[in-house]
C-alpha cells in the first residue's frame, strides 16, 4: 500500500516537474527516507532537514523564536513554517513539515504522546493539520510519515 502511494506522490510530482523538500522533527528523515526509496527520486527530492531542536527550526528554517515561544514547536504555526522555511531554502517547488510528540515522554495534558502536525507549503499556499496518533513510539512516527506523503499527493491533487 505504501508503495503504491509512494508511486502515486512520484508520478505527480514528476509530472508537474517539481521538486520537493522535507523538514522533519519527530519522524527523524522517514519522510525523506521514503521519498527517495524509489530510483528516480533524484527527479524530484533535493532534500531535507532533521530539525529536532528549536535552535536548528531557527537558524536553518527561519521559524521565529517568538512563534516557538508563543505556540511551541509542536504547533500547527511551527509546522506552518517549517515548511514554507524548508521550501525556501532548499528552492524547492514544494515542502513537507512535520513535528510532533512520538513519546513515550514528552507528553502534557494539552499536547499529549502521538500529538503530531503536518504542514506542506507551495506556491503561496501552506496548510497544516493536527493528527493524534495511538501507539508506540515507532507507531506514531511511520502513521505520521505515512500521513505527511498522503498530504503531499492530497495537496499534488488539489485535495
Amino acid at each position: 500500500m505504501e508503495n503504491r502511494l509512494l508511486e502515486e506522490v512520484a508520478r505527480e510530482l514528476t509530472g508537474r516537474g517539481w521538486t520537493i523538500s522535507t523538514a522533519e522533527s519527530c519522524t527523524g528523515g522517514a519522510v525523506g527516507y521514503r521519498l527517495t526509496s524509489l530510483a528516480g527520486s533524484s527527479h524530484y527530492y533535493v532534500g531535507g532537514v532533521i530539525a529536532y531542536s528549536n535552535a536548528i527550526k531557527t537558524a536553518l528554517l527561519g521559524v521565529p523564536e517568538s512563534l516557538l515561544e508563543a505556540h511551541g514547536a509542536v504547533s500547527a504555526p511551527c509546522a506552518t513554517s517549517m515548511a514554507e522555511g524548508c521550501r525556501k531554502l532548499f528552492g524547492a517547488d514544494m515542502a513537507v513539515s512535520v513535528t510532533g510528540i512520538a513519546g513515550p515522554g514528552g507528553g502534557t495534558v494539552p499536547k499529549p504522546v502521538g500529538l503530531v502536525y503536518i504542514g506542506v507549503a507551495h506556491d503561496v499556499v501552506a496548510s497544516v493539520r493536527e493528527f493524534r496518533f495511538n501507539g508506540d513510539r515507532e507507531r506514531v512516527r511511520r502513521s505520521a510519515a505515512h500521513s505527511a506523503l498522503k498530504m503531499i499527493l492530497n495537496s499534488l491533487n488539489g485535495v
